[in-house]
């Protein structure tokens, strides 16, 4: 016959050695779009925003179920090894994530989906997500998953790419009146 403090004596040794067990918590950090974050073997910039009503050209248009919202970042890898990085999603204010798209077709520099990296070497280029404008933050993750900080995002309208004339083209646009007419 088992005594009844045996019995509880061995489940607290069990739950001692199980919470033993369980993998550190690391926190979980807030960051600036431009600040340089590592997170285990990777290093992400987020340098820009952009969100797209379309995406391509005719007759390849493309149009979200949202908007389109691009975040141009890089991710470097400071290991000795090649490193896989990890698709990232966006989180609204009210905790809403929205998951990164797999299909870049027309899209500006896409970053692309599956992301290599080999030593010493980074990838950059446009994340692509289909959610309504808003403030976002960008999730990030190291190679495993373990470590996970946010890259705070605002609300940005403004930064759609002008159209700049290059220099010594043939295109001109038209520039109007001229300011001063009367004068030689």
């Amino acid at each position: 016959m088992r005594h009844p403090g045996t019995v509880f004596l061995v489940a607290a040794v069990f739950a001692v050695l199980l919470t033993g067990c369980s993998k550190p918590t690391y926190p979980v950090r807030t960051y600036q779009m431009g600040e340089k974050v590592s997170l285990g073997h990777i290093i992400y910039t987020v340098f820009e925003t952009q969100w797209l009503t379309q995406a391509g050209e005719a007759p390849n248009v493309r149009m979200p179920q949202n908007r389109f919202f691009l975040v141009r970042m890089s991710a470097s890898n400071s290991s000795g090894t090649d490193i896989i990085v990890p698709n990232l999603t966006v989180q609204d204010d009210q905790g809403n994530t929205y998951q990164e798209q797999s299909n870049g077709e027309g899209i500006p520099q896409w970053i692309g989906f599956l992301r290599a990296v080999h030593p010493a070497e980074s990838v950059a280029g446009n994340l692509l997500f289909d959610c309504p404008p808003g403030h976002y933050k960008l999730k990030i993750s190291d190679e495993d998953g373990e470590r996970t900080a946010f890259i705070d995002i605002p609300l940005n309208f403004t930064n759609e790419t002008p159209e700049v004339p290059v220099p010594g083209s043939d295109k001109k646009k038209d520039e109007g009146p001229p300011m001063f007419p009367n004068r030689k």
